[in-house]
């Protein structure tokens, strides 16, 4: 089986009512394409600014929730609608919701890990000083298989991923907004490396660059093959990237270099659960 995916890299602002029109006119263009999976930015409803996210918070069912549910079934597509902050329980988290082409909710995943950084002449970020991280790893079940979730910082931890691809993701969709310190060091080596990793395509879809933003993203959206090869990448402006992923041929990749079949699982749970290593 194969499926086109479209990633939306779109700038956002801080008008959630333009934010949301520009989220539908790209993913109407991504489902001109022939796109049949559509992946939106981290933070795509609200400025990446811990000032705004209790601001624009909502709970699950709420406004960018109804909107994405019927997104995805206005353009009959499986819908990764980015994040949005999530409000629960007097909590703020850093959700992804994934809806099916019918705009039934199929996971939700919040980021487990938050990003709290302090790059000395770079960046400085706390994530924790306003959200809450997840607890749960994601993947679901949808008419092209498993599909892994995860967000931004997520990328950085291996151990995440191999979970999702021993629970049998064929495609990780991960939302997510790297800086311009991390973004030139680092984006496109977490991509292929995850990609590598698991044996499976990995896509990161970032906001269009905003020089005025508090926070400047990177953009640089990316599509990465089982081979770690770099399937399809934007440039740091608006723009819509459709790829095909060829999902018949993982186990062609995974036959040729055998790594997942291969792995020591007896000895590294063995490892993790003592802290031996």
């Amino acid at each position: 089986m194969n499926v086109r995916l479209g990633l939306c890299q779109m700038k956002v602002t801080a008008d959630k009512q333009a934010n949301l029109r520009q989220a539908q006119a790209h993913i109407a263009q991504a489902a001109a394409q022939g796109a049949k999976l559509v992946l939106l930015p981290e933070m795509f409803n609200c400025p990446y600014d811990n000032a705004c996210f209790p601001e624009y918070a909502e709970a699950r069912g709420g406004e960018t929730w109804q909107f994405l549910a019927r997104m995805a079934q206005t353009y009959r597509l499986t819908l990764a609608g980015g994040s949005i902050p999530e409000r629960e329980d007097g909590k703020i988290y850093n959700t992804c919701y994934l809806f099916s082409p019918q705009g039934q909710e199929l996971a939700r995943h919040r980021k487990v890990h938050l990003f709290d950084i302090d790059v000395p002449g770079g960046q400085h970020f706390r994530e924790s000083d306003t959200l809450h991280a997840g607890d749960q790893i994601t993947v679901a079940e949808t008419e092209f298989g498993p599909i892994g979730l995860a967000i931004c910082f997520d990328i950085r931890f291996s151990e995440l991923f191999r979970v999702m691809g021993q629970r049998g993701a064929r495609v990780i969709l991960v939302p997510a907004a790297f800086n311009m310190t991390t973004g030139p060091a680092h984006w496109e080596l977490s991509f292929r490396m995850r990609a590598l990793d698991q044996q499976c395509f990995v896509a990161g879809c970032a906001p269009a660059r905003d020089e005025r933003a508090s926070y400047v993203s990177y953009g640089n959206s990316i599509v990465c093959d089982p081979w770690g090869s770099i399937a399809g990448r934007l440039d740091e402006k608006e723009n819509v990237l459709i790829v095909d992923l060829p999902l018949n041929t993982l186990e062609d990749y995974r036959a040729q270099i055998p790594i997942l079949s291969a792995r020591r699982t007896d000895l590294y749970d063995t490892v993790i659960q003592t802290n031996t290593f």
